[in-house]
């Protein structure tokens, strides 16, 4: 399958794997990359730039196809040494970046110098044009069904996936909700280029998570997801569990006066870890999309990846194709 994203990046099949805290690590996104989709390593979960250069180079020891660094601009209270974490990702030779969270505009002349092809992950219209103006390559252009932080326009993908194709001139990708072969052929129907999956990566053979965080994605469903930190609009999708619905509790009782400082505990990186390292399933909140309710299983990614393009094609030309007369 031929895409602007495929061509842009430099990939088989127009498949991107998100970054993803503690999740995204060398093996998860060598794996994705040798199936011939994109893997990302999340900059940030590397606690130095010296880790992140680390951790470039044992990717590039186990697949010599293109992978990304996801870096995310985080709010000023935690504010990383972006800079170091650049000349890592620039030393290292990586010539793709996910951006998310704030705008990467002070950034983007150093990555630009740099040769690197930026994508840069939205959840409005607004902001997805703003991307074009700065001069990102692409948008990952995520709906209010993702995991993480959907924003707060609430708007669900078969509205703002539209919207974006009217508006944009850069090529994007469908992020929230995609699982599968539909999603993949929907994305494309809706005016994508491809789709970025975040959760649907959790739940693979590769990927570096506590084999009971794999399970719970299987034995969820779509509703079994909850917003979280609404009150202080940084809002974040996760999985239901003790931890979230002792948030929601607070959140219920201090409404518009909850502070990040009453449920730091609950949402801090150490109980974020514990979950998905160790599988102490109720020790903090952890970012899920709705689509845990279409995981029904845990393949490899190369088994994942090929059954979507594999459905994909037989829905393109079988199924559609079968309602024309």
């Amino acid at each position: 399958m031929k895409t602007r994203i495929t061509e842009l990046f430099g990939i088989k099949h127009p498949i991107i794997q998100g970054g993803m805290h503690y999740v995204g690590y060398a093996e998860l996104a060598a794996a994705v990359s040798n199936a011939g989709g994109l893997g990302i390593i999340t900059g940030l979960t590397q606690p130095t730039p010296e880790d992140l250069a680390k951790e470039i180079a044992k990717c590039q020891g186990m697949t010599d196809k293109p992978f990304g660094v996801n870096l995310t601009f985080l709010p000023a209270f935690f504010a990383p040494p972006y800079p170091e974490y650049i000349q890592a990702i620039v030393e290292g030779g990586v010539k793709i970046v996910e951006t998310a969270g704030r705008s990467p505009e002070q950034y983007m002349p150093a990555l630009k110098a740099a040769g690197i092809t930026v994508i840069h992950k939205c959840t409005s219209v607004r902001h997805s044009l703003k991307a074009e103006k700065i001069g990102c390559d692409a948008v990952s252009v995520d709906g209010f069904e993702c995991g993480g932080h959907p924003g707060e326009d609430d708007i669900p993908n078969m509205i703002l996936l539209p919207r974006a194709a009217e508006e944009l001139k850069i090529p994007f990708v469908a992020s929230g909700g995609m699982a599968d072969g539909r999603s993949l052929v929907a994305a494309l129907s809706l005016g994508a280029e491809g789709i970025n999956m975040g959760t649907r990566f959790i739940a693979t053979k590769e990927a570096p998570v506590h084999e009971n965080v794999k399970k719970a994605l299987v034995a969820a469903n779509e509703l079994q997801t909850r917003l979280i930190m609404r009150p202080l609009r940084n809002t974040e999708r996760v999985l239901t569990n003790a931890a979230v619905e002792k948030i929601l509790e607070i959140e219920r009782q201090k409404g518009a006066a909850t502070s990040i400082e009453d449920i730091r505990e609950f949402v801090a990186g150490p109980e974020n870890r514990r979950v998905l390292q160790e599988g102490v399933m109720d020790a903090g909140a952890w970012s899920c999309g709705m689509v845990a309710g279409l995981i029904h299983d845990i393949p490899s990614c190369k088994e994942l990846i090929d059954r979507i393009m594999r459905d994909a094609e037989q829905i393109i030309r079988k199924r559609l194709e079968g309602f024309l007369q």
